[in-house]
């Protein structure tokens, strides 16, 4: 903890009876001159530098260079940054004690002793994405869900609880608790943490990095803390800091109040839109103005969750009397309570509006001027006002031409020209019929939302509203209620709206993401069948953050994020091509109409209800928050430093990254005469890389599971079996939705081997080349990489032996997790793409002027020949932006680089 501190900058600070030491921002300006005008975030990162200077990763040019800083707006300068602590859930978690338990392996094989390799910061691991909505609209839909996830995921969970018992450091929240945001923010979080060494207690701020991209969401309580793959988070808890330009920081002004009606859903999602339009891939968005003053820390939370959407590695909100209002309510100690309020203000970092921070550049808000809205049909920064969403589907329906392609999946559309509302297919067995735009699945689902009081209330209080007007949910909606902690079943319960919101149909499903992770569960085997018989594209309405292709459910091609009233507003109507602000839900018990406007809360209602969640909930609800149920209880774990793998295992698999780390790396050298595996557009997300949803029968995935003796029943989803890589890499861009452009009106993983042009999966051609010996590389457009942390979708697409990939550009976490993978991320220039070079995937690509002496940012020349033997040259940018990523990279990644210097030791 104690670093050289060159600027003299340690510093005691009395709090009650306890006296902390800390790493004082004042005393360093004394030095470096005044930083009062940094941003909050930035002020963090400074302070990170200081306590952790070292002369070697941590110099005193590099406090300068964040002094500079508010000169410039901005740096090329790069830092070494370590966070405090490290989150995990569990689809990105196993394969991470995967990896862990895999490089025991190799260590102990290098004559090592195994317990080498432990995590030397504090990780938790929360069990969160495994539960599914199998059962639903009934009493026993929890206990039943649970059961099934514990009989689905048994070999899983003993993994994890051998991890937990194996390594230091390291704690699992177990299955059936909450969201790992959730019970972060209400749990986990300090604020300002603090640690004991040499006899003296230092305090510092909380910081994190998670391996899901959702971690942004503790940003709202005034922790700084963003996703990263499972790769670079397993490095950050292995030691090695986190290689980082100083980012840009884009400050946005909160004016004004949200109006009547109008939820904290609504204003995100306009956020989420206006960031998008700005541009803040890769930059730190920093709230201030004195809007914040109105804005409750819930709502600042589902605002932070959303940095992903928006694009930016986080949504910033610093410390102020609402954060310390809320760590009371949440039920956090006093001693917890007074440390944050003294060290925020002795460091600066407290929300000052009389002290507006110097920012890159800025743009404001009125909230008074947010409307109802949603998100969707395929983004979440897509925001499509309430008014709109009919004539939004409508123009969905125009752009997918249902009428010129009559066969979808093989199966005879019965609906082709006629996309009018009158065009139904009978629901078999029922006398109701499906058509274009209904909503078959209504979720109230997500940290981004269940976090949030105010709209869990006021979706209660629709329900309350609806039951006394005689409403019920159309027959064909798959309802669920998948809340992020169990304290929102207790204040619910408390408000007596969890009997209203059951009578619908929204009974409790389980604590996890179910929905929003793409674990909604099959639909009902009726409207699946009148799905598929009329080729109809259907809606889910969630109260998510991702509605990615293929994401929520294969066969809904709709998607659309909502607050979780409008989810209940429409389950009550039943569809997506309508104009709730002007057309009925349905009709009272004397058959009257009965409009949105007639069942909606107020906000003194809303807030009558919000103020039953008391401090007494989160208590008792975090107590025994590490126990878990009977069932967890129950599982049977080895009793061992290396994990005792089992070669019949479909779900853990010792992985093959770590072969011949006992020797030196090989050089990169040019790639010579490599062929695409896939050509792909813009915004190609980590989804369509690595699919998290359900692997079809006749995949490659599905086909390895069914020669392994598993039953279709028994898939479980891609995420599950993280980590099994034979399962993972046969996944890989084998999303339903992806399109591959060397396979004209394809949709699914497959490609053009080369030069034969025989069209297969992807992996099978992968093979194929690999049994050739023959490089690969990936073309892609825009945003390469946009969505979830996934450290698979670098994983995989190292294991089908891709060399480099090449995009126009690359969301921030994925272009990480490929160097830490040991593929090349390679840029065209502006204005160049795949497209406008001529290129269609059946060149034979050529990368010239890589070596061991390979730069951030350096030029590579790259030669596409094609079949006629013309030549197309083009120079392209490396993307290993740092320093520290050119040694990951030279070593073969990340994880490698550690053992290397482990063994080299």
């Amino acid at each position: 903890m104690a670093g050289q501190d060159s600027l003299n900058t340690l510093s005691s600070l009395q709090v009650g009876d306890k006296e902390f030491h800390y790493y004082s921002l004042p005393k360093a300006a004394e030095a470096l001159g005044d930083i009062d005008k940094l941003p909050v975030s930035l002020k963090v990162l400074l302070e990170n530098l200081l306590r952790n200077e070292d002369g070697t990763t941590v110099k005193p040019d590099d406090f300068k260079a964040m002094v500079a800083w508010l000169e410039n707006r901005s740096s090329d300068k790069e830092i070494e940054y370590r966070p405090a602590r490290v989150l995990m859930q569990d689809f990105t978690g196993v394969p991470a004690v995967v990896d862990l338990a895999a490089m025991r392996d190799a260590v102990a094989k290098a004559g090592l002793p195994a317990d080498r390799i432990n995590p030397l910061s504090a990780v938790d691991l929360v069990i969160d994405h495994s539960v599914m909505v199998d059962k639903f609209a009934t009493p026993e839909a929890f206990e039943e869900n649970v059961k099934i996830e514990m009989e689905r995921n048994k070999e899983r969970y003993e993994f994890l609880r051998w991890g937990q018992k194996a390594f230091n450091n390291f704690r699992v929240v177990p299955p059936g608790t909450g969201i790992c945001h959730q019970v972060n923010l209400e749990y986990l979080a300090k604020v300002v943490w603090s640690s004991e060494e040499d006899g003296k207690t230092y305090a510092y701020p909380d910081t994190l990095v998670g391996t899901d991209s959702h971690t942004t969401m503790i940003n709202g309580l005034g922790v700084l803390g963003w996703g990263v793959g499972g790769i670079e988070a397993e490095a950050a808890m292995l030691g090695q800091p986190i290689s980082m330009l100083i980012p840009e920081v884009i400050g946005f002004r909160l004016d004004g109040a949200l109006p009547e009606g109008v939820t904290a859903t609504d204003l995100v999602l306009t956020v989420t839109q206006m960031l998008r339009e700005k541009g803040v891939v890769g930059k730190f968005v920093e709230f201030y103005g004195p809007g914040l003053a109105s804005l409750p820390l819930a709502d600042r939370a589902t605002i932070a969750n959303m940095a992903p959407e928006y694009g930016a590695t986080c949504g910033f909100f610093p410390v102020d009397q609402e954060t310390l209002t809320y760590l009371e309510l949440s039920g956090r100690d006093k001693e917890t309570i007074d440390l944050v309020e003294a060290y925020s203000k002795a460091q600066g970092m407290w929300r000052d509006d009389k002290n507006e921070p110097v920012f890159t550049d800025s743009l404001a808000l009125d909230m008074s001027t947010v409307e109802p809205s949603l998100a969707g049909p395929k983004r979440p920064q897509d925001k499509v006002s309430l008014t709109q969403l009919g004539e939004s589907f409508n123009l969905l329906l125009e752009s997918m031409n249902v009428s010129e392609d009559p066969e979808i999946g093989g199966k005879e559309s019965i609906t082709r020209a006629d996309l009018s509302d009158d065009t139904a297919v009978p629901i078999e067995g029922t006398e109701h019929t499906l058509r274009h735009g209904d909503v078959v699945i209504a979720a109230i689902t997500s940290c981004t939302n269940t976090s949030n009081p105010s709209v869990m209330m006021a979706a209660g209080l629709v329900a309350k509203k609806a039951i006394e007007k005689g409403l019920q949910r159309k027959p064909w909606v798959k309802s669920s209620l998948a809340p992020g902690s169990k304290v929102v079943t207790d204040y619910l319960e408390a408000a007596g709206l969890d009997t209203y919101l059951d009578k619908l149909g929204f009974d409790l499903v389980g604590y996890g993401c179910t929905t929003c992770i793409g674990n909604s569960g099959p639909l009902p085997d009726d409207v699946a069948t009148a799905i598929d018989k009329g080729d109809l594209v259907v809606s889910s309405v969630l109260s998510g953050n991702r509605n990615f292709e293929g994401r929520i459910h294969p066969q809904v091609k709709a998607n659309w994020l909502a607050s979780p009233p409008l989810v209940v507003a429409f389950a009550l109507a039943g569809s997506t091509r309508m104009d709730l602000s002007k057309d009925p839900l349905g009709e009272d018990k004397e058959g009257n109409p009965v409009y949105l406007k007639d069942i909606w809360p107020s906000t003194a209602e809303i807030k009558e209800e919000v103020a039953k969640v008391v401090s007494d909930m989160f208590r008792k609800q975090y107590a025994e928050v590490f126990d878990g149920d009977e069932h967890w209880q129950a599982l049977e774990i080895p009793d061992s430093l290396t994990y005792e793998w089992k070669d019949e295992s479909t779900y853990v698999a010792n992985p093959p990254f770590f072969a011949g780390i006992d020797k030196p790396a090989p050089e990169p050298k040019d790639i010579e005469l490599a062929r695409v595996l896939a050509l792909f557009g813009d915004t190609i997300t980590t989804d369509h890389i690595s699919p998290a949803g359900a692997i079809k029968p006749d995949s490659p995935a599905g086909s390895y599971l069914q020669e392994q003796g598993v039953a279709v029943k028994d898939f479980n989803s891609y995420g599950s079996r993280r980590g099994n890589h034979e399962v993972m890499m046969r996944g890989t861009f084998a999303n339903i939705r992806i399109k591959n452009l060397m396979v004209k009106g394809s949709e699914g993983g497959v490609t053009r081997h080369m030069p034969s042009g025989e069209e297969m999966p992807i992996y099978d051609a992968a093979m194929r080349y690999q049994e050739e010996k023959t490089p690969l590389v990936v073309l892609a457009g825009k945003e390469y990489g946009t969505g979830s942390s996934r450290d698979w979708a670098a994983k995989g697409t190292r294991l089908l032996g891709v060399s480099a990939v090449i995009a126009e550009s690359y969301e921030r976490i994925h272009r990480s997790n490929l160097v830490g993978m040991g593929v090349l991320p390679l840029q065209f220039k502006q204005g160049d793409s795949a497209q406008n070079l001529g290129l269609d995937g059946s060149e034979q690509i050529s990368l010239h002027g890589l070596n061991k002496d390979i730069k951030p940012g350096q030029e590579v020349q790259a030669v596409a020949k094609k079949d006629n033997g013309d030549e197309v040259k083009f120079t392209l940018t490396c993307r290993i932006d740092t320093l520290n990523e050119v040694r990951y990279f030279l070593s073969g990644g990340i994880l490698h680089h550690v053992l290397r210097e482990l063994v080299a030791e």
